[in-house]
């Protein structure tokens, strides 16, 4: 029991020696942080002009877009018809999705970007 209280001791005299923290107040209402993140706000992207391009010019204007980020939402239509995919990028001549997908560019007949509204 002794042990007990000769370390809760030099817990307390430890404390009574640690220097004061300053922390300056806050008064005033900041706004540092209001462009940092912006997705709540509906504001349109501008449209790419697609017509009269191939399959390969349309990927590649996608993955350039100012939209693009990390992944983009696509609408890929094929042999077997239209699905909406998460495409996160390219290898070669095939397209990798979010799922792990692997989709040939070869097989793909027409592709352009869903608005998320």
């Amino acid at each position: 029991m002794s042990f007990f209280l000769y370390n809760l001791l030099e817990v307390f005299e430890m404390e009574k020696k640690l220097p004061k923290v300053f922390a300056n107040k806050i008064d005033k209402e900041l706004h540092n942080n209001e462009r940092v993140y912006v997705s709540n706000r509906e504001e349109e992207c501008p449209s790419v002009e697609v017509e009269g391009m191939n399959v390969n010019q349309k990927i590649n204007t996608i993955f350039k877009s100012k939209n693009y980020i990390y992944k983009a939402d696509v609408e890929i239509k094929q042999n077997g018809g239209t699905v909406v995919k998460k495409i996160i990028g390219r290898n070669g001549d095939r397209l990798i999705t979010i799922d792990n997908e692997i989709i040939p560019i070869h097989t793909i007949e027409d592709i352009r970007l869903v608005n998320e509204k």
